[in-house]
């Protein structure tokens, strides 16, 4: 009788990839880097353990937007206080801080509580061309 496979950390091997986000569309590129993270693409994913790779993301501020997304897509973060609810659309959150946007669309892709958070650590992602990783010589993803 054959027994489900549950991979154990010890087993896990951790590869870097490098994406460069220019000209890609913002859903896709996060979907792709999130199934990544997670370990999906591996034979040994395991949905309750993090069997995923690091991520360094690039040119973050050259990502595309289909349809009115840039002036309708609305970022929301509320304090708690009254009159706390701050709004701001996504052509200003990319024009002020693009790793955010790409980050957040990974993040909300990625599962909720303790195991989501440890994937999220494993993603870095940089407004232009340079990044401070090539020691760990990525390995260069197509989306």
């Amino acid at each position: 009788m054959k027994k489900t496979y549950s991979a154990k950390k010890e087993e896990v091997i951790r590869k870097w990839f490098l994406v460069d986000a220019q000209g890609k569309v913002l859903g896709r590129l996060a979907a792709k880097v999130a199934s990544i993270l997670r370990g999906k693409h591996k034979p040994i994913f395991t949905p309750h353990m993090d069997t995923g790779d690091c991520v360094v993301v690039i040119n973050a501020s050259k990502i595309k937007v289909t349809g009115r997304k840039l002036k309708q897509k609305v970022y929301r973060r509320y304090s708690g206080y009254p009159g706390g609810l701050r709004e701001v659309v996504l052509e200003v959150m990319l024009a002020k801080k693009p790793e955010t946007v790409i980050k957040l669309a990974v993040e909300r892709m990625l599962p909720g509580g303790p195991l989501g958070r440890d994937m999220i650590k494993k993603l870095k992602v940089y407004a232009g061309a340079e990044h401070e990783l090539t020691g760990l010589k990525p390995v260069i993803l197509e989306v």
